[in-house]
């Protein structure tokens, strides 16, 4: 049974919307005002909160603003209820992040189907705490269609095609879309002084590209280039905007899928920055297995010494050293351009810093 928070000030229509929503199945508790409200969605789990907006000490949009800076209440369905019809309140209400909107006096019907629609597109966009990343960003991607009612929005029309070692883009430019990797691997790297190449990222099937400099409205920080025959949906800036603004549900969910990744770069960089050769090596084998393995355990991806190096952090040398070394312990094998990972239990706790 789903949990409905009803934030009311005038009891009648408190009471009377109450009964509505119970006789219709659902699970209600209520508040009369909303700093009562405010209380309430934080000490308890609901499924969707109903909220009016002209009320006394904490207003509807107080409210709001009040629980989308709560991670445990950020996610949750957001109706406001009032007598103002003024479409400026109309404006304020979604821009704050509100799901709906509904003007007083209202038939019941219009309240069930609005609740009946939230809820659907809720579920829809949750996200399990242990769902893989791919997991979480093809709902995203499902979602993205959805609410811009763009049915071709990654189809042919809008999707490249990019040939080994071609350049999807380069340090300095600007972006001009969302990048969603539909096939293929591309692989993002820096040139130090030197001219020695740093893979930052290997982007795989399911994930995106460039966001951070479409975020910030800035240049790309890295080059990205294709190490296999890759296909690229490209999202308009507009759309990708124009849902960011208008829907608060997708754009959490959005940032729940970039921290993930900001997350594992992280633990990726404290790799490279204390882990010894051995550790990194170990560790940029077992991720590429990982994702590219297949049932021979070889891996699939075809990158070359110089570039898993630049993956590791190390001198080419000390990757062939170490990758010799791996073999004679009879964790990783070599059929001279694949590594297969024959012991992929003890190069994970390699990788981890075990023996």
């Amino acid at each position: 049974m789903n949990k409905i928070l009803l934030i009311e000030d005038n009891i009648d229509i408190l009471e009377n919307t109450a009964e509505i929503l119970e006789l219709a199945g659902y699970d209600v508790d209520t508040a009369e005002n909303g700093m009562r409200g405010v209380e309430k969605a934080k000490s308890k789990d609901f499924d969707l909160i109903i909220c009016d907006i002209m009320m006394p000490e904490l207003d509807g949009y107080g409210v709001l603003h009040i629980i989308s800076k709560d991670p445990k209440t950020s996610l949750v369905p957001f109706i406001f209820l009032t007598a103002k019809s003024e479409s400026v309140d109309f404006r304020k209400g979604m821009s704050l992040g509100a799901d709906d909107y509904l003007t007083k006096p209202f038939e019941k019907t219009d309240l069930l189907d609005a609740i009946e629609m939230r809820l659907a597109k809720s579920k829809k966009l949750q996200v399990s705490e242990d769902a893989d990343s791919k997991t979480e960003v093809d709902k995203f991607m499902q979602n993205v269609q959805e609410e811009l009612s763009l049915e071709d929005l990654i189809n042919d029309r809008n999707t490249k095609t990019f040939k080994k070692k071609d350049m999807v883009y380069r340090q300095g430019e600007y972006p001009h879309a969302l990048l969603y990797i539909k096939s293929g691997t591309i692989k993002l790297s820096r040139n130090n002084d030197y001219g020695k190449e740093f893979i930052v990222q290997l982007g795989g099937e399911g994930e995106f590209l460039g966001y951070l400099a479409l975020l910030e409205n800035g240049p790309y920080s890295e080059d990205a280039v294709a190490m296999e025959d890759a296909e690229i949906a490209m999202i308009s800036v507009e759309d990708f905007r124009k849902l960011m603004n208008s829907n608060r549900e997708v754009t959490n969910n959005f940032i729940r899928i970039l921290s993930k990744n900001v997350l594992e770069h992280e633990q990726r960089l404290l790799k490279l920055a204390y882990g010894n050769v051995r550790e990194r090596v170990a560790g940029v084998i077992h991720n590429l297995y990982e994702r590219y393995g297949e049932e021979n355990q070889r891996i699939s991806l075809n990158i070359s010494r110089e570039e898993l190096a630049g993956y590791a952090g190390i001198a080419t040398e000390s990757l062939i050293r170490t990758l010799s070394d791996l073999r004679s312990d009879n964790i990783i094998g070599n059929d001279g351009k694949h590594i297969t990972v024959t012991n992929p239990e003890r190069l994970k706790s390699i990788a981890e810093g075990g023996i």
